[in-house]
């Protein structure tokens, strides 16, 4: 078991940003990898900050493995292979459609609302 944690700030113009903390930054730099279908992404960059006591990591997005559906990114210690974040990003038709139908459920529910709140209105009068 890692003693690593990776923690998220942001994502920002196609790169995943975090924070990774040791118990001790004495520690060698940390051996990470990014995959994505268990293939390697390229690109990832660990940067040590000793004034805030944390590696910074980014992850730039190839935009040839964006596509419909769900795309999920590993990022894993390589020494124990313990996976210490993961994230997803959700495109196309496949997320359109899923949206679209819990806005008509939302819809659905809120004409509901509505008439059972006139009835109860016209009741009490």
């Amino acid at each position: 078991m890692t003693d690593l944690v990776l923690t998220k700030t942001r994502l920002f113009e196609g790169v995943w940003e975090g924070f990774l903390t040791s118990s001790s930054m004495d520690n060698l730099l940390p051996r990470l990898e990014v995959t994505h279908l268990e293939h390697a992404v390229p690109g990832l960059e660990v940067i040590e900050d000793r004034e805030q006591g944390h590696w910074v990591v980014r992850v730039p997005i190839p935009v040839d493995l964006l596509s419909d559906g769900v795309q999920t990114f590993l990022i894993r210690d390589v020494g124990t292979g313990e996976t210490l974040e993961s994230f997803a990003i959700l495109s196309g038709e496949a997320l359109a459609d899923d949206i679209r139908s819990e806005v008509n459920l939302l819809r659905e529910e809120l004409d509901m609302l509505k008439r059972a709140f006139r009835r109860h209105c016209l009741e009490t009068m």
